[in-house]
């Protein structure tokens, strides 16, 4: 039996979402996952489940427990860059466990990738945004998370791409109708086909701790893993910059961007990749886009540090050595 302990590093969501919540403890304890809560569970500081140092010794504690082999968000937020100064990382070198969650976690799970190469880091589920979800996508989501979990480390996994998606904003607490799913379809620039070791994930969290000591070298073997949602063309235009004026577009192999939930064009017609495109300039770095490991549903889990084969025809992808 795998023991899942979770915490609430930014979003006091087991607070202000106890419905989703309680729904994803039951999927989580049907399925023989043991859960270990953290204990600011159904703690609320405003805006945050908790101060700066309260928020990190529910995740330290959870790093210290013997008995928990995984971590995982609640959910993601604003400020879990706030906790990467205090991270157990000593621990974590002795003691290397798994971390998951995306969106806002991304600074979490960077920052021990970086910290501690041993730990494998999943951009994946979070408890209550992912397994509070109604079926059938919370199955999908849930089988996607567990093949690349149960994966011995060193090996690997292919995982296909579900038919459909759908980034519908519905269904949060109680169930109104099926969400409406559209047809699922990778789109991609010079290349079908990209590889190499994927690092990345929720670029607005980014720009948070970007050229900090958390955050990843890359170098011409790596692909760059980029989602985001809820945001709009301005946004995501300056945010791309971002990555161009630190240089980062100039030492990797390629793109993977994910999809974008909840894309605002600010009446534009314009897609998150024009707009990558465009920021690229005479770069021409070769993108496959509209991957699905992102804030839409169901979710793929990607391995972060992985290496990382995807095929944008097939809409496949296969994680190695992580």
């Amino acid at each position: 039996m795998t023991t899942i302990g979770f915490f609430s590093p930014s979003t006091p969501i087991t607070a202000t979402s106890p419905q989703r919540f309680k729904r994803a403890l039951t999927f989580l304890q049907n399925k023989g996952i043991k859960l270990v809560a953290g204990n600011l569970t159904g703690k609320q500081d405003g805006y945050r489940a908790g101060s700066i140092q309260a928020r990190v010794a529910e995740l330290n504690a959870l790093i210290q427990n013997p008995q928990v082999e995984v971590i995982m968000a609640t959910i993601g937020g604003t400020n879990s860059n706030a906790l990467l100064p205090y991270i157990d990382y000593e621990t974590l070198k002795k003691h290397p466990k798994t971390f998951v969650g995306y969106s806002d976690m991304t600074a979490i799970l960077l920052a021990i990738k970086i910290r501690v190469p041993a730990c494998r880091v999943l951009y994946g589920p979070a408890l209550v945004a992912s397994f509070g979800e109604f079926e059938p996508l919370v199955s999908q989501t849930w089988q996607n998370f567990i093949h690349v979990l149960q994966t011995p480390n060193g090996g690997a996994v292919t995982i296909q791409a579900p038919k459909q998606w759908t980034d519908e904003v519905l269904n949060w607490n109680e169930f109104t109708r099926p969400k409406t799913l559209r047809d699922n379809q990778w789109v991609y620039t010079r290349t079908t086909q990209l590889s190499g070791r994927i690092m990345g994930g929720n670029l607005n969290t980014m720009y948070g701790f970007i050229n900090s000591p958390y955050f990843p070298k890359f170098s011409h073997h790596d692909l760059l893993f980029i989602e985001d949602a809820e945001k709009d063309a301005a946004t995501v235009e300056k945010n791309f910059a971002m990555l161009k004026n630190a240089g980062i577009f100039y030492q990797v192999k390629g793109i993977i961007l994910g999809k974008h939930a909840v894309f605002d064009d600010c009446d534009t017609g314009r897609k998150p990749l024009d707009i990558l495109q465009e920021v690229l300039d005479d770069n021409h770095l070769p993108i496959i886009a509209d991957y699905v490991s992102c804030h839409t549903v169901p979710m793929i889990t990607t391995p972060i540090g992985s290496m990382a084969s995807f095929d944008a025809q097939k809409m496949q992808v296969t994680f190695s050595n992580f």
